[in-house]
């Protein structure tokens, strides 16, 4: 009788872990915007710019999980930046895709949590001015490096015309973030999230730092 007894109890004990491990929401879905911050020449030349996320996933473990998002990313020039010849009507922005590795915190403080966050992927940035042409006495202004512009061995612009020009790159991302869970709106928790971009097209690196204030499920 008593081992019965013991063998209930352990059988008991493993359908409540069994339970307990599998209590957590298996798929994951996030959307936020923000502030993005620039470096380099997304700094020089943007400055601070609005952006947004939207992402979905799946959660392996209560610790691990996984998902793709999608970010765009404003790149209008800063107003001073507008003023240089040919950018007065200057627009762009970077999109991108990326697989991410999501960690989250083992431990929460009631109903706030942590996570990290770390991926690889695509960027695809663009710029556009309406179509114009350069002559020769065009004073190459840094700004033009975005168009790709061909310039001769002295590094001033050889005749030509300027619209938009786009590139896309690999590159990787990572960040972490901090929830507060909600009792509304199917129990999502509430993030802000800082993130450090960064892509590797053929004229030099863009990175950006998203800083996030959105919802996760």
């Amino acid at each position: 009788m008593r081992n019965r007894i013991l063998l209930f109890f352990a059988f008991c004990g493993l359908v409540a872990s069994a339970s307990a491990q599998s209590n957590f929401n298996r798929f994951t879905y996030n959307a936020g915007g923000g502030l993005g911050i620039g470096r380099d020449d997304v700094a020089a030349f943007v400055g601070n710019s609005p952006q947004f996320t939207v992402g979905g996933g799946m959660n392996f473990t209560r610790m691990f999980g996984a998902d793709a998002e999608y970010m765009y990313y404003d790149l209008g020039f800063r107003p001073s930046v507008k003023q240089e010849p040919g950018l007065a009507n200057q627009s762009g922005h970077m999109q991108s895709i990326s697989l991410d590795g999501i960690v989250n915190a083992p431990r929460h403080f009631g109903k706030l949590g942590a996570y990290g966050i770390f991926g690889i992927g695509f960027y695809d940035r663009s710029v556009s001015v309406p179509r114009q042409y350069l002559g020769p006495s065009t004073v190459y202004e840094p700004a033009y490096k975005w168009w790709d512009l061909n310039r001769d061995i002295f590094g001033n612009i050889i005749p030509q015309y300027m619209s938009s020009n786009s590139k896309v790159a690999g590159g990787f991302n990572y960040g972490g973030g901090v929830t507060y869970r909600l009792n509304h709106i199917h129990n999502a928790k509430l993030y802000i999230e800082w993130r450090y971009h960064r892509a590797y097209q053929s004229d030099g690196k863009t990175i950006v730092m998203p800083i996030t204030i959105g919802l996760r499920w």
